[in-house]
């Protein structure tokens, strides 16, 4: 952020041409209108980074500011007699955030229906019936880890893994605080390589980029596939040896997976090839894929429901179960994570408002014309650690820079596996320092860092020599 403030320097009113402008956006990165607006997002980003202490939702300050960033440039084209040009803006972005949004929800929807189904937990306590030492169940879950974020997303994963480190080990702090920093670390590498796996990758995938030699098309993602495995074996081959190598005590009853279950898996893998062919075959947005899929599912809830199946779902944060209800899909719907939709709207709307006052043309020549594609985009995932790597790829999307293929897969990388420096820097670090509170802390992560960044460091290098094709 620090950055943009360097070209706001003075109230200048730029000089108006109505003839030759009227059809593009003004530039007014130096006007009291795109000054407000910058200051109103710094100060609403600062408040989101406060979620944990003053336990204001997310959403709320990013929602509120999109509205009075679009309302004060509406308001100055108005004054000017430039009619459509605010219009035309937003609903690019509103349709930008439309797809992403239905693309979510099915997917919540999708992973709210297996963990009602007992998968999750069906795959947890099986896990501990194993028996295995600290150091197996160590590997285990960071390679489950690394293996399920690519289709659920990285915080349902770290949250899932998590929960079987604390059942088996949470009474080891050492060990707990380890295997904490190896799922961030492998829940965000992995899904760095799927378009499903993180929200950043999904977003570069819908933009259909056409680089500048050739298309980063569905299976392009794959090739991130090394260079992500070696950013989390590099820290946890390391860590390793700090693991306890000791077997911890306990036992748990294998919890059987509720009816329908695997079908719903099936129907999920269907709807994510399903997501791949309406994009590859037929030109169209991932999203109706998505929706088809999410139709399939509708109608097997029904059969499920005509069968006298009752929803398990915990209707009170206590999770109390004593109440079923007839299934309902509709009911999983409404468990999506709304407050991240809403982040999401307001994020996508106020850069998209800053990118149309100017700004992110300005920071696009400061860092992608003064570094050079390449460290630009190390330095993007730099900035991930601190920022959300949604509106820093957000940001990267609409400045659009003139890249190759291996570049874009670059930054969807760095972006990715970017937040794994600082406990703070992804959803599935937060989510843990909550889960795990008192042994997996901010601090904590924090002296393994070093360790953290040689695993960033070897998989751009992994990246650069394995897909040197790409570049």
């Amino acid at each position: 952020m620090s950055k943009i403030f360097i070209f706001v320097t003075s109230l200048l009113v730029p000089a108006i041409s109505l003839a030759s402008e009227a059809s593009k956006p003004l530039d007014l990165t130096n006007h009291w209108v795109g000054i407000a607006a910058l200051m109103l997002f710094f100060v609403a980003y600062l408040v989101v980074m406060a979620e944990e202490f003053i336990h204001l939702r997310k959403s709320k300050p990013v929602v509120l500011t999109a509205g009075i960033i679009w309302a004060l440039i509406a308001w100055y084209y108005q004054s000017h007699n430039i009619p459509h040009v605010v219009e035309a803006a937003f609903r690019h972005n509103l349709l930008d955030y439309a797809e992403l949004l239905l693309f979510l929800i099915v997917a919540m929807t999708y992973i709210n229906a297996m963990a009602e189904r007992q998968v999750f937990e069906a795959l947890r306590t099986w896990l501990i019936r194993k028996d295995l030492s600290y150091r197996a169940l160590f590997w285990v879950t960071g390679l489950l880890a690394f293996l399920i974020s690519p289709v659920a997303d990285n915080l349902t994963t770290a949250l899932l893994m998590g929960a079987v480190v604390l059942a088996v080990g949470g009474s080891n702090k050492k060990f707990v605080l380890l295997s904490c920093i190896n799922l961030v670390i492998a829940a965000n590498a992995g899904g760095a390589f799927s378009p499903f796996g993180d929200i950043t990758t999904l977003m570069v995938w819908q933009k259909n980029i056409h680089a500048s030699n050739g298309i980063v098309d569905f299976w392009v993602f794959f090739s991130l596939f090394i260079p992500a495995a070696v950013n989390w074996l590099v820290p946890a081959s390391i860590m390793h040896f700090a693991v306890p190598d000791e077997k911890p005590k306990g036992n748990s009853i294998q919890l059987p997976m509720r009816r329908g279950a695997l079908t719903i898996v099936g129907l999920f893998f269907i709807t994510i090839a399903m997501a791949v062919m309406a994009h590859s075959l037929l030109g169209l947005p991932p999203v109706l894929g998505m929706m088809t899929g999410l139709g399939f599912l509708q109608l097997y809830s029904y059969i499920l429901k005509i069968q006298g199946e009752k929803t398990h779902y915990a209707n009170t944060p206590q999770g109390d179960m004593s109440n079923p209800i007839p299934y309902d899909i509709y009911n999983k719907v409404a468990r999506a994570e709304w407050d991240t939709l809403f982040f999401f709207y307001g994020v996508i709307i106020c850069v998209g408002g800053l990118g149309f006052l100017g700004y992110l043309a300005l920071l696009s020549q400061a860092i992608y014309g003064g570094l050079g594609a390449t460290n630009a985009n190390i330095v993007i995932g730099l900035i991930s650690a601190v920022v959300d790597n949604i509106p820093v790829m957000f940001a990267v999307l609409s400045m659009m820079p003139d890249m190759s293929v291996g570049q874009w897969m670059l930054v969807t990388l760095t972006a990715g596996v970017g937040g794994s420096l600082l406990s703070i820097g992804s959803a599935a670090g937060v989510a843990l320092m909550g889960q795990a509170h008192g042994s997996y802390t901010f601090f904590g992560h924090l002296k393994w860092l070093p360790v953290i960044a040689l695993g960033y460091a070897a998989s751009i290098a992994a990246h650069m020599y394995f897909n040197s094709r790409l570049f």
